[in-house]
């Protein structure tokens, strides 16, 4: 079988020869494996062989504000972003950005963010289309767009964390237009790309909800502000007869009965250290859920303790279909290439049907 094939089974709730393996290793991570003997002009999908899944982001929802550089170092780089956000990252860490500045801070500057916001086809990344899509079909890769929008992706990249829980509760009507426009946007973007013949076989979106043991609000805020959001957008790729898959890192527990019962196909990375079981989810919803990760990280440099989990684990989700292996978050630089080329062949062994 062909990656296409094994999620399609996946997602079907149906065996297949294994589950798929994917990962997303953390840049630090890739620089140590490329000093370990990993290829710089290789993959590390195509070196550990691992299954093609292809998550692009095709569209640009926003303001377009001026993207520049502005201080460079060895260690990191200042810029400022689309959303106009000023950050400073770093490039030999396995970290997220240092987000210093935000040009959109209240209603007011949204609405002025609003009026660049203006649909159009230049906001479509064709030439990355016409580049690779006939290459990702032809490998037998399962393609799932990054839609943009929802709670993570607008306090981290947009506006901020503490601004937007707070707007949420002082001034939710701000907070829901700038989910609506990002997710309006986005999908009318991506009925185009699909209407240009560029069909795809699901979409993802990446809105992380819970932190360690909790949420960073309540499920009544969730129901009355941004569950509609993501009802739309499953609506969205089921009109499209095509999956909807949620990326929320944290602990989602009281969330997960909500996601089900609006139709979501698929939920990862069922984060393990902040307090997701994902043997649990398995026995709850595996029949109506895919699940996808649920291996914990913080254990990947132990060859021993990773190999425990793994069949712990692996056995349980792999019943009747509806799994995808990966790490519970990304893999961390502490994995060295050897651990990670272990913990492929464990994970394609394991995850074999008979």
């Amino acid at each position: 079988m062909n990656s296409h094939e094994r999620f399609r089974r996946m997602y079907a709730h149906q065996e297949a020869d294994r589950v798929p393996v994917i990962d997303s290793p953390w840049s630090a991570t890739i620089e140590r494996w490329h000093r370990e003997g990993m290829p710089a002009d290789v993959s590390y999908v195509d070196y550990f062989d691992l299954d093609r899944f292809i998550s692009p982001r095709l569209t640009d929802n926003s303001p377009r504000y001026p993207a520049r550089v502005l201080h460079e170092t060895e260690q990191d780089i200042t810029y400022t972003s689309e959303w106009g956000v000023t950050m400073k990252q770093w490039k030999h860490a396995a970290s997220t950005p240092e987000f210093l500045n935000f040009t959109i801070v209240d209603a007011d500057s949204w609405r002025r963010a609003k009026e660049r916001i203006q649909l159009s086809d230049d906001r479509i990344h064709w030439d990355l289309l016409k580049q690779n899509y006939k290459a990702w079909r032809e490998a037998g890769a399962w393609i799932e767009p990054v839609v943009w929008f929802g709670f993570d992706v607008t306090h981290s990249w947009m506006v901020g964390t503490e601004r937007v829980l707070v707007a949420m509760a002082e001034d939710p009507e701000w907070i829901v237009d700038m989910w609506r426009v990002e997710l309006e946007t986005d999908l009318a973007l991506l009925e185009r790309v699909w209407q240009a013949g560029y069909t795809f076989d699901g979409i993802m979106w990446y809105d992380d909800m819970g932190y360690k043991q909790n949420q960073f609000f309540s499920l009544r805020m969730y129901r009355n502000l941004l569950k509609p959001f993501h009802q739309k957008a499953i609506d969205w790729a089921h009109a499209h007869g095509i999956p909807a898959h949620l990326h929320s890192c944290g602990d989602v527990r009281p969330l997960v009965p909500e996601l089900v019962s609006m139709g979501l196909d698929a939920l990862n990375p069922l984060e393990v250290k902040a307090g997701m079981d994902p043997v649990q989810l398995k026995r709850q919803y595996g029949d109506r859920l895919l699940l996808h990760g649920g291996i914990n990280a913080v254990l990947w440099d132990q060859p021993d303790a990773i190999r425990a989990e793994m069949e712990r684990v692996i056995p349980v989700m792999k019943e009747n279909g509806g799994y995808i292996f990966s790490s519970d978050h990304s893999v961390p630089s502490s994995v060295s290439l050897e651990d990670f080329r272990r913990i492929v062949e464990w994970a394609k062994k394991l995850g074999a049907y008979a």
